[in-house]
């Protein structure tokens, strides 16, 4: 008997997808055509003991690192680009064709990017021109397969439209969740695509509004803080994702949560939203698993105002 795909699995068990967007307030893309190895910085044709630099770099001001390439084209000559975006809307493109071009590249992720660019491969604008929303969907097939196989298409549907903003990246989290979608720099999360709703999720997204029903959350906040934000957008219909933010957050007791959610255009000027964590039943997470696991879930309810 074959085992279904995790994200096929996942599909029909309903996960909730709520509170799963991977932490991170910096991205560092790095421009790479394929195959990526599972790890992905360990992949041919990166410099010896970039993976381990760039992690660090990372990790230390919270930050995360993907290889992007655009869909179905691969960089006409040895030069590729790469970009630092900060949620806080500042962004540093260059390129690079060795491991020289590459310190740019690291000391922008360490110390934020610098908007104003510099001459040479140290920085500079966007590949489409003026820096704008960036859109990344996972392919990364050698770390699961359900990312290849759901993914590739949404990039291809996405990139007809949107082309120059437009990557497949490396592993971003929730693997059963593909096909799954970032946009940085505001760090919005949605998962559960196909190529279809893709384009719709982006649409609205790039017109102001969060589409709640494939949302998965903000990278920029915590899971608990992930779910009531979505929760007050889910109340109040078309917000977006800098309509909502995080005021006071109290933990009550173990895994609940008081979360002020202060609103703008439109929506409430604050919700107070208590949040609890549970469990979900185990299950089989991801294809390459070797066995069942458990998730977190999180539900969040809008106290009445």
């Amino acid at each position: 008997m074959t085992t279904p795909r995790c994200s096929t699995s996942a599909r029909r068990r309903g996960d909730p997808m709520l509170g799963t967007a991977a932490p991170a307030t910096r991205w560092l893309l790095l421009e790479h055509p394929g195959g990526w190895l599972p790890a992905a910085f360990d992949s041919p044709g990166l410099p010896r003991e970039m993976g381990t630099t760039v992690h660090r770099t990372a990790l230390a001001v919270g930050g995360r690192a993907v290889l992007v390439r655009r869909p179905g084209r691969r960089p006409s000559g040895a030069q590729r680009h790469w970009g630092v975006v900060d949620t806080d809307g500042r962004q540093q493109w260059g390129t690079w064709s060795g491991a020289d071009g590459l310190e740019a590249a690291v000391a922008a992720l360490r110390d934020g990017p610098d908007p104003r660019g510099g001459s040479g491969p140290g920085g500079g604008s966007s590949p489409a021109g003026e820096p704008g929303p960036q859109l990344l969907v996972c392919t990364h097939g050698r770390h699961d397969v359900c990312c290849a196989v759901r993914g590739r298409p949404v990039a291809a549907a996405v990139a007809d439209r949107w082309p120059e903003q437009t990557w497949e990246c490396s592993h971003i989290g929730g693997d059963r969740f593909a096909a799954n979608l970032l946009v940085v720099p505001d760090g919005t999360t949605y998962g559960g695509l196909d190529p279809d709703s893709a384009v719709a999720v982006v649409e609205g997204h790039l017109a102001g509004r969060v589409d709640v029903e494939h949302l998965r959350g903000f990278s920029t906040v915590p899971p608990p803080v992930q779910a009531a934000l979505a929760a007050v957008l889910r109340d109040h219909g078309d917000g977006g994702p800098r309509d909502v933010r995080p005021g006071a957050v109290t933990a009550t007791a173990a895994d609940t949560w008081e979360v002020e959610v202060l609103g703008g255009a439109g929506l409430p000027a604050r919700t107070v939203v208590d949040v609890r964590r549970g469990t979900q039943p185990a299950a089989r997470l991801t294809c390459r698993a070797p066995g069942e696991a458990t998730a977190y879930t999180y539900a969040a309810m809008p106290r009445p105002r």
